[in-house]
């Protein structure tokens, strides 16, 4: 087991080694390729519904509907408009709380000009499969949020990223799999998910375990007691790079149980 510094870099498993975790850019990355929905705020303007967001570096690409209230002043200045965009991860399958991080983007957003939606739309879906991308131009448009700065909120803490650092970051090689993953692992192998219980510290063994994160670096499960959620995270022996490294490092870990 590991447990996770408050910087958001590395873990100490129960032996005192140091183990390489996710840092707070790429967790911002990551999480902003898997949610579904956000809040996108400014003064004067009625909060607006994000059905997607893909970010680039430091430019948060968003889908909303036309009558969005934010969408004309956002075309009105040519500097944009101070707002903030409110994000949840939440995990893949049914939890008691399904939420994992909660993340803020502020910046000033801009409108994207109708003649280049369609294009643009078109090249995200290259780098960020999403069939919510087509509805660009049919009652959806694209907002550009320039983020300033970032903060992530977990059960581990919170964290400020400022823009140059989310610029270097690019988001887990596993993003698009993890929910297949884990529900595949929720839902036919939990065999392999009692097995790896051994290695939990012992007073955690008797809840109810589920899936709850997947990354390079490791697996995190969460345990449900009737008065408590505790996440418990797994480190690899290395970090994975393919699917076939993810597949085997997995079964390491059956193997170390």
């Amino acid at each position: 087991m590991t447990a996770i510094d408050r910087s958001g870099y590395i873990a100490r498993d129960t032996a005192g080694s140091v183990r390489p975790v996710p840092c707070d850019a790429e967790r911002i990355q990551t999480a902003c390729r898997r949610v579904h929905e956000g809040t996108l705020s400014v003064d004067g303007c009625g909060p607006a519904a994000v059905a997607m967001v893909h970010l680039f570096e430091s430019e948060a690409f968003m889908v909303v509907p036309d009558d969005a209230s934010v969408r004309e002043p956002a075309g009105q200045e040519l500097d944009g408009i101070p707002a903030m965009l409110e994000l949840a991860d939440c995990a893949p399958i049914s939890l008691r709380e399904r939420v994992r991080s909660l993340i803020w983007l502020s910046g000033r957003v801009h409108s994207v000009p109708a003649a280049l939606e369609r294009e643009l739309a078109v090249e995200i879906t290259g780098d960020h499969p999403d069939a919510r991308l087509l509805d660009v131009g049919h009652g959806h448009c694209l907002l550009r949020l320039h983020v300033d700065n970032a903060v992530i909120a977990s059960a581990t803490g919170a964290a400020s990223v400022d823009a140059h650092t989310l610029s270097g970051a690019e988001p887990d090689p596993f993003w698009e799999y993890e929910g297949q993953w884990l529900s595949h692992l929720e839902a036919d192998h939990r065999d392999l998910v009692d097995r790896l219980t051994l290695l939990f510290p012992d007073h955690l063994r008797d809840g109810r375990v589920r899936p709850l994160g997947l990354d390079r670096f490791g697996i995190t499960f969460r345990v449900e007691t009737p008065t408590a959620d505790n996440d418990v995270r797994l480190s690899f022996d290395r970090p994975c790079t393919g699917v076939g490294d993810l597949s085997a490092a997995l079964h390491d870990l059956v193997a170390h149980a």
